[in-house]
């Protein structure tokens, strides 16, 4: 019983530290565009990047 009294404090101030996480996220856009990542990958770039030549002495 005497358990509880330190677990149930410990489990409030987790979850609270949890909502304050997720609202802080909310608020700085974390959460507006979910489908950007997965558009980004499939779009191909302009022109591939030619790989540099090793100079030569």
């Amino acid at each position: 019983m005497s358990t509880l009294l330190y677990l149930i404090p410990v489990a409030l101030f987790l979850g609270g530290i949890s909502l304050v996480a997720f609202l802080w996220a909310l608020r700085s856009g974390q959460y507006e565009d979910l489908d950007g990542a997965g558009e980004r990958i499939l779009i191909d770039d302009e022109e591939p990047k030619k790989p540099a030549t090793p100079k030569r002495r």
